[in-house]
This record gives structure tokens, C-alpha cells and sequence, in this order.
């Protein structure tokens, strides 16, 4: 038996008014089935939060139609957000509490029983490795454990569709990779979770179907073999330049899709011309030019890249570190 949509999305379309009438989104199709993490990916304007806070009620879209497990949202707000867990962009505020007291009153407020909400607390403060903050007082701990605590009071009682809005921002690189696996985990129990994300490489490992936006339209959705389907053949050059490098880097022939940001380059190249790079880029390092180089099978981040254009490429997963204290 297939599993059902919890959450479908047809015809979804927001515009701001104002001097400027931003078009936030612009006909969006989207479905998320039970047990699947869909990933919704784009760059920072895209339209991915507008489109959250339509699913939850919090904004009235001017035309197209969400439904939640068979609730018309637009009609019945409130019967909707009875369905949905959310982790927003911003965490709530929890001042005066502990992480442990405040995903347990979310879990009873969303109707969980004492022992079960005190059993299933334990279990994401121990999966996710924040028991040294669980009962310190909020204003003690650091933005990244704080942000893991606002995933657990979304996944302490989680409703039919969980969202989750760029819900690794700020977690140190070992508890991130916990995060991941606790995201999987609620899909493989059965919910639906919408994860919203700039980060590609991290978010590719756990979800199932990818929704790239760009100026508030859908422009490709597909599952990651999918996507990554245009890339097989071809390698991805990174070099990291030396901070003397004043002009600009003569790629060799058959270097394509090139970009640089301040000490780092790269592009693609087809895997028949693999040796060819590495003795150039050998020859750089000799020269003084570049410090290292490395070529890796390209990835769903290139083709993200190919798709929206390198000036609004997502950040990399080293760019947003905070290392929680």
C-alpha cells in the first residue's frame, strides 16, 4: 500500500504588497507522503519560509490550496496547525526554563501523557547528546544547544507533518551529524517532515525527494539520484589559493562552471580530463599559486549551483559552525 500525502500543496501562490510587490511564491506544486523527509532547498529570498508559514496558518496565501492530512489549511487554520509540529527559523524563547521543562510542556500542551513525554524527552536529550545542558538554565546554555532543544520540542510529540526550518543552524559538526539522524528517525516513524535548507551536501544524506526553489517558483524536483542523475561522468576541482593571488586563475581547457570566493575556487570537468587538471593544478601548487587542490564526484551542491547561479549558491556545511560551548 502506498503511503498518503500529509501534506499537498497545488497552485500556491504569495505576493507582498508594497513599493517593490515581492512575489514570494509563484504556483507551487509540492506533496510530502508519510514517512518521508522532503527536502526544500534554496537561497536565502527563494520563498522557502513564506511558504512554511502558509503551510502552518501563520500566513493567508492569495491563491492555490494546502491541505493537511485531508484538512483544507486556508479554511481551517487552526485544525491544521493541530496536525503540523514546527521548528521555526527563530527558537522560542524559553527564558526561566530548563531544555528537559520546556520540550516536556510542549509534549503535554500537544497532548502527551506524563510518563510517555518525560520517557521520549530522555530519549532526544540522550540521542542528540545535550544531557549536560538538559536542566541548566536556558540563559546558561549556547545558541546551538538551544537550537537543538527547539528541535526537541518540536519532535517530543510530533504531529502528522513536521517542519523543520533550517533546523542545523548554529549545532557544532559532531551533533549535527546526530540531528540528521534523529530527522531520519521521525520520517521512519512515520511522520511526514518538510526540511527546509540551504545545506545541500548535509541534507542529501537524509532525504528522500529535493524541491529546489528560486525566486518563488519550483524550478526542479526530484529525488537525489535523480538530480545528481546530470552530474555522473563529471568531477568537481576545489583548489584553495594562496592569499598573494591577485588576478585571476587561468583555468586549463575544459573547466567549466567555474566560481571563486575569496581564497577558494572551483569547477567541473569531465572525468576523461581528470589527469590532465591534476598536472595543472599540480603545476599551480609548484608555482605558488594555489596550496592544495582536490577533485571529488560532483554533487547535488553543483548541480544546485548549475540551477541557480553561483551568486546565490547555499552555504557550505563549514561556513555555519558555531561550536556549542
Amino acid at each position: 500500500m502506498e503511503p498518503s500525502a500529509v501534506l499537498s500543496i497545488r497552485g500556491l501562490s504569495k505576493r507582498y504588497s508594497g513599493r517593490r510587490g515581492v512575489q514570494a511564491n509563484d504556483g507551487i506544486d509540492l506533496d510530502v507522503l508519510a514517512g518521508q523527509v522532503v527536502g526544500l532547498l534554496g537561497h536565502n529570498g527563494a520563498g522557502k519560509t513564506t511558504l512554511v508559514n502558509q503551510v502552518v496558518g501563520l500566513v493567508r496565501p492569495d491563491a492555490g490550496s494546502i491541505r493537511l492530512d485531508g484538512i483544507d489549511a486556508v479554511a481551517d487554520p487552526d485544525g491544521a496547525r493541530r496536525l503540523a509540529s514546527i521548528q521555526a527559523q527563530a527558537n522560542v524563547p524559553i527564558t526561566g526554563l530548563t531544555p528537559r521543562t520546556a520540550i516536556q510542556l510542549v509534549g503535554r500542551i500537544r497532548g502527551g501523557s506524563r510518563r510517555e513525554v518525560a520517557a521520549r524527552t530522555q530519549g532526544l536529550i540522550e540521542t542528540l547528546d545535550i544531557g549536560s545542558w538538559a536542566d541548566m538554565p536556558s540563559q546558561k546554555i549556547s545558541g546551538g544547544i538551544a537550537r537543538l532543544t527547539a528541535f526537541c520540542m518540536t519532535a517530543v510529540v510530533p504531529g502528522r507533518i513536521v517542519v523543520l526550518d533550517e533546523p542545523t543552524n548554529d549545532v557544532d559538526p559532531v551533533r549535527r551529524r546526530l540531528l540528521w539522524d534523529a530527522i531520519r528517525t521521525l520520517a521512519d516513524d512515520g511522520a511526514g517532515v518538510l526540511l527546509v535548507t540551504h545545506n545541500v551536501r548535509e541534507a542529501e544524506r537524509v532525504v528522500d525527494h529535493l524541491v529546489i526553489l528560486d525566486q518563488g517558483k519550483v524550478i526542479a524536483a526530484d529525488t537525489p539520484a535523480g538530480l545528481a542523475a546530470s552530474t555522473r561522468g563529471v568531477l568537481t576541482v576545489e583548489l584553495d589559493l594562496v592569499p598573494s593571488l591577485g588576478g585571476g586563475l587561468g583555468w586549463p581547457p575544459g573547466v567549466t562552471g567555474t566560481t571563486r570566493e575569496r581564497l577558494r575556487a572551483a569547477g567541473t570537468v569531465p572525468a576523461e580530463l581528470a589527469a590532465d587538471v591534476v598536472r595543472w593544478a599540480q603545476a599551480q601548487v609548484d608555482a605558488g599559486a594555489v596550496e592544495r587542490y582536490a577533485l571529488t564526484a560532483a554533487s547535488l551542491e553543483d548541480v544546485y549551483v548549475r540551477l541557480v547561479g553561483s551568486d546565490r549558491a547555499p552555504v557550505a556545511a563549514d561556513a555555519e559552525l558555531a561550536v556549542v560551548a
